[in-house]
């Protein structure tokens, strides 16, 4: 195997259009590492911050195990991790926090994959499930099943599941002919989106009193009271949809520099996005019928994943890490500042992302206009 060397980077090529379009060649720098015919580029900066997220993700998650109101040595987490302890510890740790722990993960790096996907499919920064409507669809198909048919949580999940494909298909009716691209897509998924919340109202209507609270709490988004059978749904839902995810991820990368491009290298543009927008929509359909709605971890994780690595690409690696840390650490926060009052995660992500989207709009109008 030979050893790692710095590759130059190349000078940039003109840019191509493509109708309204316009493909700008990427510089692509980094280390080479060959074996035989195989060989993997490895970009130093997005190592560094991938292994920088995961060590503050470990540290919020040891935090998360042994703070609250029985506190815990590390010692004593990880003989009830390790099944040696049979008393408070074995059930505070493996009953109540840890559950709830692995769903705030699973559910953040499943949003923020679905909305690195999105995005990338869009080319559009607002290009999220929760901005576009597919996050409201989800809810307006778990709510029809907790309300009307009070179901199980599978039922739920595919409820939740059919609501997202069901909006995903909508959206993608009223802009036949028009590509998934601009901020026309933007504008019909928030108007979609508007619908929506007005069905889901309607839904709590028809709720009795105590559906009606129990519903509207669900629609806030929370990780309290959740348990095994929920950190197991979302668990076996990222199981069987990140893995496509990350391997078409590549083709992902490629559908970026434009179709005509896409196509040249080989790629089957139009099968890849119709895949890797089922597996976007269903992740964050998984999640919230999980957690219920849990705004802007979709919007701001793959946004911050792109700025802190600098890639070209979705990056859907530091994106998972980047939205399992955000929801964790919204959740650790809201949980230890705001004890003893119940504050759900729903409310500080979205006063976060709020502020994101702000700021998020600001940026993008003077792209604009520029």
């Amino acid at each position: 195997m030979s050893t790692a060397h710095d590759t130059p980077p190349a000078p940039p090529a003109p840019a191509t259009t493509t109708g309204r379009w316009v493909h700008r060649p990427r510089v692509i720098t980094g280390t080479v590492l060959r074996a035989g015919g195989l060989s993997v580029r490895i970009r130093g900066r997005a190592i560094v911050v991938t292994a920088a997220t995961l060590a503050v993700l470990v540290a919020v998650a040891l935090i998360s195990l042994t703070t609250g109101d029985y506190e815990l040595s590390v010692g004593e987490v990880v003989r009830a991790l390790a099944g040696q302890d049979s008393g408070g510890a074995d059930f505070i740790v493996n009953t109540l926090r840890l559950p709830r722990l692995l769903t705030a993960l699973t559910v953040g790096a499943a949003l923020a994959v679905s909305g690195a996907l999105l995005t990338s499919l869009t080319g559009n920064a607002l290009g999220s499930p929760d901005i576009i409507g597919f996050t409201n669809g989800s809810a307006v198909g778990a709510l029809t099943v907790i309300i009307l048919v009070h179901g199980s949580m599978t039922q739920i999940a595919a409820g939740a599941l059919v609501g997202g494909l069901a909006t995903a298909a909508a959206v993608h009716f009223l802009m036949l002919g028009r590509g998934l691209h601009g901020f026309r897509l933007i504008v019909t998924g928030i108007g979609v989106s508007t619908l929506l919340l007005a069905v889901n109202s309607y839904l709590i209507t028809r709720a009795t009193f105590q559906e009606a609270l129990e519903a509207q709490a669900w629609l806030i988004g929370s990780l309290g009271n959740r348990g095994w059978i929920h950190a197991q749904a979302i668990l076996l839902a990222c199981a069987v949809l990140l893995p496509p995810a990350f391997v078409l991820s590549r083709r992902l990368s490629m559908v970026e520099m434009g179709d005509l491009t896409a196509t040249a290298l080989g790629v089957n543009v139009t099968r890849t996005r119709a895949t890797l927008l089922v597996v976007s929509v269903a992740l964050a359909a998984f999640a919230t019928a999980v957690t219920g709605p849990i705004w802007f971890i979709a919007l701001a994780a793959p946004q911050l994943a792109r700025r802190l690595t600098r890639t070209a690409g979705p990056a859907l690696l530091p994106a998972a890490l980047t939205g399992a840390l955000l929801l964790a650490g919204s959740d650790l926060a809201a949980q230890r500042l705001f004890a003893p009052a119940l504050l759900p995660v729903g409310t500080a992500t979205g006063t976060i992302g709020g502020l994101y989207l702000i700021w998020l709009l600001i940026t993008e109008s003077r792209k604009s206009r520029a």
